[in-house]
């Protein structure tokens, strides 16, 4: 009597269960991972535009003549409700920065707005009339401290927060620089 080679449909059927638990874990993994490099792209993008609105601060903290923290006297743009952070007079002219509601449902959260003159295409301020301009989104109240340590020394932080598609957690992004000012 010749006996046949082969599995038995039993063993076909575990093997091929087995395959789909590999296959089902190996796909998550996938999943999880593209999930991680998406959020690590988002945090590198967003710190990367928090990074150029400090310096943005910074540059005209140092060329101020004056500037007040929490307060907005004689800001160029209606602050629509808005909580006035920093407001600076550079050039004798007024650039103020709030933190609020979005202008426009296409913002994240609270925004931080920048009420003052343009840039003109050789970096200098243009005269005439400010605009008021959202400059980074996701900010929570107090999101941004502009904190004087000492005589001509400014530190600034920045926080944004907002949440994640597919995340129950939102992602939490924070920035800090320091700088020079005059006497506040």
């Amino acid at each position: 009597m010749k006996r046949e080679e082969g599995f038995t449909m039993i063993e076909l059927m575990i093997a091929m269960a087995l395959g789909l638990v590999v296959a089902g874990v190996a796909m998550q993994g996938l999943i999880g991972s593209g999930r991680s490099g998406e959020r690590l792209a988002l945090l590198l993008r967003e710190r990367t535009v928090q990074r150029r609105t400090l310096a943005l601060l910074r540059s005209e903290l140092a060329a101020a003549e004056s500037w007040a923290v929490g307060t907005a006297s004689g800001a160029a743009c209606n602050l629509s409700g808005r909580t006035p952070v920093v407001h600076l007079v550079v050039e004798n002219q007024p650039i103020t920065y709030s933190i609020g509601a979005a202008p426009s449902a296409i913002w994240r959260g609270q925004v931080l707005m920048r009420c003052g003159p343009t840039y003109g295409l050789a970096g200098e301020l243009s005269p005439g009339a400010a605009q008021n301009r959202v400059v980074l989104d996701g900010v929570p109240t107090g999101g941004l401290e502009v904190v004087q340590e000492a005589p001509g020394l400014v530190r600034m932080r920045l926080k944004q927060e907002f949440p994640l598609r597919g995340s129950s957690t939102p992602l939490k992004i924070k920035s800090e620089m320091g700088g020079q000012a005059p006497a506040g």
